[in-house]
C-alpha cells in the first residue's frame, strides 16, 4: 500500500450526496492542538461532475476551520485530494476555544452553557482564558481534534453532530 502524504495547501473533495461537493483546504499545523492539521472549509457547493479551478475553490468565503486528521479522512475514503495550492489565507487571525466542561459521567447532567472557556490562536503557545465567552470570543471555532465525520457532518448541516457546551 502507498504511503499518503499530505501537506499545507492541499485542496480536498467532499461528497455531499449524490449530485453535490464541496472543498477544503489543509492550512496549517497547529502545536497548540496536538500538532494536528488546521482547514478552512468553504462554503460553496458545486456540482458532483464539476472540477473548479483551485484558485476558484480558495477564492470562496470560509465556512469554517477546524482541526482534524486530513490522512485519516484520505485512508477512510470520505475526501480526495484534488491539488495543491499555496495559498492559505490569514492564518494568524483565527481564533479556536475550547473548555473543560464537555463530556459527563454516567448519572451526571451534561453543563449546557460552559463559563470556563478559553482561546487561543494557532501556535499561541498562550491559551487566553476568558470565562464566559463574549465579543469576538463568541465567533471562535471550536477547537479539539475532530474526526472526518465531524467534518463531513459540518459541511453537510453547518454544525458538528456531537455535543459540546454553547
Amino acid at each position: 500500500m502507498a504511503r499518503i502524504s499530505t501537506k499545507i495547501g492541499d485542496v480536498f473533495s467532499v461528497k455531499i450526496d449524490n449530485r453535490s461537493k464541496k472543498y477544503f483546504q489543509y492550512i496549517v499545523n497547529d502545536l497548540t492542538q496536538l500538532n494536528s492539521d488546521v482547514i478552512r472549509a468553504f462554503e460553496k457547493e458545486y456540482p458532483i461532475n464539476t472540477n473548479p479551478e483551485l484558485s476558484e475553490i480558495i477564492g470562496d468565503t470560509v465556512e469554517f476551520y477546524a482541526h482534524c486528521v486530513t490522512k485519516l479522512g484520505l485512508k477512510m475514503s470520505i475526501w480526495e485530494k484534488v491539488g495543491n495550492i499555496k495559498e492559505v489565507g490569514e492564518i494568524s487571525k483565527i481564533l479556536f476555544r475550547d473548555t473543560n466542561d464537555y463530556g459527563v459521567k454516567i448519572g451526571e447532567e451534561p453543563i449546557k452553557v460552559s463559563q470556563n472557556w478559553y482561546v487561543w490562536h494557532v501556535n499561541d503557545q498562550k491559551f487566553t482564558e476568558v470565562g464566559k465567552l463574549e465579543g469576538k470570543n463568541l465567533d471562535a471555532e471550536i477547537g479539539i481534534v475532530v474526526t472526518p465525520y465531524d467534518i463531513i457532518d459540518r459541511m453537510k448541516s453547518g454544525q458538528y453532530s456531537f455535543v459540546y457546551p454553547g
